[in-house]
């Protein structure tokens, strides 16, 4: 959401472009637009980042994207009423390297399963919510708005938020290109201030989460702003968008996770994966000064 928000204001309110936002639908897309340098930044999910960077991509982590915002959701009418009840069936996750497979390993652990106890398979996120209504799967873990798109189709509940089991959970973060980095810092310096700035706008109340939905569900995304007005203020905390910076705590948790899991092959120092610097200046940064309720018919 901090990314169409930094486009839009920045169009509306800056003289100059600050970047050109492209969507994918899934996050192999987006792998292979940075490895490929079609795409010098982007967000990705914090395994997946980490995971090639210990492969040799030339990408680091300057910026989160959110903070909670993902959960486990199964059928509404289903059997499924807790952890245990996940024994035995077939749950869709983003990514092989997502926080999203993590949290359910997590409570699979908590809960004394093995994570055989559970099939999860790989699936678009803009499918899971159709995949679970046709029954196709008993469930998905998964970032918003498609818990709330379950949700407000009726055919799915939240079993449980990723932060019921991992406080302070994150899921996605703003990788850059080295190249990048190393020849225009000051580009993704503004880049970073802008995020920061939008995740502090978002943060302030309802009317700005409010319009956000109109503008982002309207000309980014193509999705109903009423889904995208759920999934920020039902309730407000469901997804939070301060504070993003890097922090050496959350990562070493997600490190000590994907050894478990076999995800990576070695742990990497924070400072080989993140560039700190660009959080650090962007923590002065104020909101953007923006109420567009005051300004557009």
């Amino acid at each position: 959401m901090a990314c169409p928000v930094t486009d839009y204001i920045a169009r509306n309110t800056l003289d100059d472009t600050l970047f050109i936002p492209k969507m994918f639908q899934g996050f192999p897309e987006i792998k292979e637009a940075l490895i490929s340098n079609r795409m010098q930044a982007g967000f990705l999910v914090a395994p997946m980042a980490l995971a090639l960077r210990s492969q040799g991509v030339p990408i680091k982590i300057v910026y989160l994207g959110h903070r909670y915002g993902s959960a486990v959701v199964v059928r509404k009418d289903g059997p499924i009423t807790s952890v245990m009840g996940l024994a035995g069936r077939t749950i869709a996750i983003p990514s092989r390297f997502s926080d999203e497979r993590l949290i359910v390993l997590k409570a699979l652990k908590q809960h004394g399963l093995k994570p055989s106890a559970v099939k999860m398979v790989e699936m678009s996120p803009p499918d899971v919510a159709g995949a679970l209504a046709a029954g196709a799967i008993d469930g998905f873990s998964m970032g918003e708005p498609y818990p709330s798109q379950a949700e407000l189709g009726g055919f799915g509940r939240v079993l449980f938020p990723a932060r019921e089991y991992w406080p302070d959970y994150m899921s996605c973060v703003l990788v850059v290109r080295d190249d990048v980095i190393e020849k225009r810092p000051q580009a993704v310096q503004v880049l970073v201030d802008g995020i920061a700035r939008s995740g502090m706008w978002l943060d302030q109340g309802r009317e700005e989460r409010e319009y956000a939905a109109e503008f982002v569900g309207r000309y980014y995304y193509s999705q109903p702003p009423a889904l995208l007005r759920h999934a920020l203020l039902e309730p407000m905390d469901r997804v939070m968008y301060t504070p993003l910076s890097p922090r050496q705590e959350d990562f070493e948790l997600v490190q000590d996770l994907m050894m478990e899991h076999g995800l990576l092959e070695r742990r990497m120092p924070f400072e080989e994966y993140v560039d700190i610097r660009f959080a650090e200046k962007a923590q002065h940064q104020t909101a953007w000064k923006y109420a567009p309720w005051l300004l557009d018919d």
